[in-house]
């Protein structure tokens, strides 16, 4: 039998001492331990800490897939917002943005109207006026009231200014019906995008029952601005 050449031989031993040579340093760690304490079959060994020079072409396909699992996982934690006493709220901020929303405009209608009926000139809008005092009234309480079974904040009522004194202008009609039809025109825009798309059912259903009503209020509007 011929000898393996020399060189043959000098590559065998490498090839055998390279695990042994490019054992992570975790490897190393665990033996410390004794021999009594042996690894779990489903430990999971963190990436960083296997050196990159011990990876084999399977190991290194890896990779891609742990980065991607720490990056869903770090997605999935999101904070639920809270109100301002620092409890949870536990539901999606459109809702939530729609319950601010509402009562901020249903407010301002109704200061708006009922500062301007002392001014109003034709009785068509005071009577106009006293209905949406009255219709954005109510609607201003059953929102509240949702919003406080459920836990979700409302923004703060603004303090109330000084009645209006003196005579109004001529054109005080005029503008004030314009306000109005703006604002009554934004409103719709929300309600529907609530009735149509919101998450929460009774936030829903309050927004398809209210809707009807501001939708008359801003007919009538227009029809007295002709």
């Amino acid at each position: 039998m011929k000898r393996a050449p020399l060189k043959l031989l000098a590559a065998i031993g490498v090839a055998i001492a390279a695990p042994v040579i490019s054992a992570p340093a975790w490897a190393v760690s665990l033996q410390a331990t004794g021999p009594s304490q042996s690894l779990p079959a489903d430990a999971a060994i963190p990436a960083s800490l296997v050196p990159a020079d011990s990876w084999t072409a399977g190991s290194a396909a890896l990779v891609p897939l742990m980065a991607a699992d720490l990056q869903a996982n770090q997605m999935s934690t999101v904070e639920a917002p809270t109100t301002s006493t620092g409890a949870t709220v536990g539901k999606p901020i459109d809702d939530i943005a729609f319950v601010k929303q509402a009562a901020e405009s249903g407010r301002k209608e109704v200061n708006s109207a009922r500062d301007a009926l002392p001014q109003l000139q034709r009785p068509e809008l005071k009577r106009i006026a006293e209905m949406l005092v009255s219709d954005h009234s109510g609607a201003n309480a059953r929102l509240a009231a949702i919003a406080e079974t459920k836990g979700w904040p409302m923004p703060e009522p603004q303090v109330a200014g000084a009645p209006p004194s003196g005579t109004a202008s001529g054109d005080f009609d005029a503008k004030w019906t314009t306000e109005m039809i703006a604002g009554h025109e934004r409103s719709v825009a929300l309600y529907r995008a609530q009735a149509q798309g919101g998450e929460d059912k009774e936030v829903r259903k309050y927004a398809r029952d209210t809707l009807p009503t501001i939708e008359g209020h801003l007919a009538e509007l227009r029809r007295l601005q002709k």
